[in-house]
C-alpha cells in the first residue's frame, strides 16, 4: 500500500545510511485503509471503524481512513497525523518484512523502502549501522517491532480464519455523500453479523473467549460507529481530526 522501492537491508549497501523520523505521513495520503492487528482493536476502536477487508479468498481486519477512493482524511495538509490513534502498520513504516517467493522455510529478510523521504547518507536521524558495521540500537529496535508485527499478524490472520469457519461475516458497503454533494459507497469489506454472533453454540462461544477472539468481535463492532465520522469527513471535504464531529 505504501512501500515503492523496497529493498534488503545489508552492511555492504547500507552501512553509511541514516534514518531521519521527520512526522510526515504524506506517503500515506492516498489510501483509505490500512491492515489492523487484533492487539490493536481495542486502541483503535476509539478513533477508527473497524472492518475485514477482502483481496481474493484473503481477509484481514483493516481500520478504515476515509470514505472516499485515494483519501485519507486523518493526514494534514502538512502531512501531519491528525487520526488519533496510529496503526502500527503505519508506524512499522520504512521497514518491512520480505520472503522469496516459493520459500519453504519461514524465514524473513528486514528491507527498507528507500524512497522514504528521511533515507540519505548525510548522516541526518539515526544510522542503521554503527562505524564497526554491526547493527544500531536502531535498527535493533525496528528488527524487533517488525518482528512483533509479523507475530500479531499471524495471531490475527487465525481470527479470521475462526469468524470465516463459523460464517459470522457479511458483505457491507458504506454509503456517503461528499462536499459537492455526490453520493458515493465504499464496499469490498465484511462486518460481523450480530445476530449469528449471539446465535453461536457454548463450545464455540467458550473457545472464542478463551482465545479473547470474542473481545475482538465485541470491539469490531463497537467501532462501527466511527463510520459516521468518515461521512461527516467526506462531507465536509475535511482532512481534519474527526474525533470532535
Amino acid at each position: 500500500l505504501i512501500y515503492d522501492r523496497v529493498i534488503p537491508i545489508g552492511t555492504g549497501s547500507h552501512a553509511d545510511v541514516s534514518v531521519q523520523v521527520t512526522g510526515d505521513y504524506g506517503f500515506a495520503r492516498r489510501i483509505n485503509s490500512v491492515p489492523l492487528l487484533g492487539v490493536e482493536f481495542a486502541a483503535g476502536l476509539i478513533d477508527h471503524p473497524i472492518v475485514f477487508a477482502r483481496q481474493g479468498t484473503d481477509l484481514f481486519p483493516a481500520a478504515l481512513l476515509g470514505l472516499r477512493p485515494d483519501h485519507n482524511d486523518h493526514v494534514a495538509p502538512d502531512g501531519s497525523w491528525r487520526g488519533g490513534y496510529l496503526p502500527a502498520f503505519l508506524r512499522r513504516y520504512p521497514f518491512v518484512f520480505s520472503r522469496e517467493e516459493g520459500d519453504p522455510s519461514d524465514s524473513f529478510t528486514l528491507c527498507i523502502d528507500e524512497s522514504h523521504p528521511g533515507f540519505n547518507r548525510e548522516g541526518r536521524g539515526d544510522r542503521l549501522f554503527d562505524a564497526d558495521g554491526k547493527r544500531s540500537q536502531y535498527l535493533e529496535k525496528a528488527l524487533a517491532f517488525t518482528s512483533e508485527f509479523q507475530t500479531q499478524f499471524h495471531r490475527t490472520r487465525l481470527f479470521c480464519e475462526r469468524l470465516q469457519q463459523l460464517g459470522l461475516l457479511d458483505d457491507a458497503q458504506a454509503r456517503y455523500r461528499d462536499s459537492l454533494g455526490r453520493e458515493g459507497s465504499m464496499g469490498g469489506f465484511a462486518v460481523i453479523n450480530r445476530a449469528r454472533l449471539k446465535a453461536l453454540g457454548k463450545d464455540d462461544v467458550r473457545r472464542m473467549f478463551q482465545t479473547d477472539q470474542l473481545d475482538l468481535c465485541h470491539a469490531h463492532l463497537h467501532s462501527l460507529q466511527n463510520i459516521l465520522r468518515l461521512g461527516e469527513a467526506a462531507r465536509f471535504g475535511a482532512g481534519t481530526d474527526m474525533r470532535g464531529a
